[in-house]
């Protein structure tokens, strides 16, 4: 079974929140970090939750990142897809329910990877390659 790393910026966390039902499928496990990513990235206490991330990243092999108005932002995206590429995970970008055009996180460019519109039935067929 394939394992999916979800990851989103903490201020779009309502709105995968909602699409959690959209994302599941019985095809893959999604696994995510539920802690407080409003953290300060540099805060005390951030290493540990930056090593939390990582122990969950190690048990998967693809990335998605959902992708909101503020996801180029935040550095524990930035985290959470380097040390997806570092792993050599699978990386998939697509927008959030809602999300027309966005500036991308440096990853996603960095690694010339095409930005897809919200569509589960994309994500379910993306996931499966």
């Amino acid at each position: 079974m394939k394992r999916v790393f979800l990851s989103f910026a903490y201020e779009d966390a309502r709105k995968v929140e909602k699409l959690m039902p959209l994302l599941r499928n019985p095809d893959y496990e999604l696994d995510f970090y539920e802690g407080p990513l409003d953290l300060d990235f540099d805060a005390e206490g951030a290493e540990a939750v930056r090593r939390a991330i990582g122990e969950k990243i190690v048990k998967c092999n693809i990335a998605v990142c959902l992708i909101g108005e503020n996801s180029h932002k935040s550095r524990w995206v930035d985290c959470q897809l380097r040390k997806n590429r570092n792993k050599g995970n699978k990386i998939i970008a697509m927008a959030i329910k809602g999300v027309q055009s966005a500036v991308l996180p440096d990853v996603v460019k960095e690694e010339f990877l095409t930005f897809y519109p919200w569509d589960p039935q994309k994500l379910k067929g993306l996931v499966s390659l």
